[in-house]
């Protein structure tokens, strides 16, 4: 029973959990942003192909 006890009180995992899950949480965040960017990054470019080929013409 004072094992139970002594495992149900000991919260020296519980710091080592939340780094985890703030970690995982930032890296979506990045994932989520970065491919919001490169979409619009590669319209840029799309319109910037457009315009060099049209002043070519």
């Amino acid at each position: 029973m004072r094992l139970l006890n002594r495992l149900l009180a000991d919260t020296s995992g519980a710091t080592a959990i939340e780094y985890g899950l703030i970690a995982a949480l930032i890296s979506l965040a990045l994932v989520t942003g970065f491919t919001a960017f490169t979409g619009s990054l590669a319209n840029i470019f799309t319109d910037v192909n457009t315009s060099i080929n049209s002043a070519g013409q």
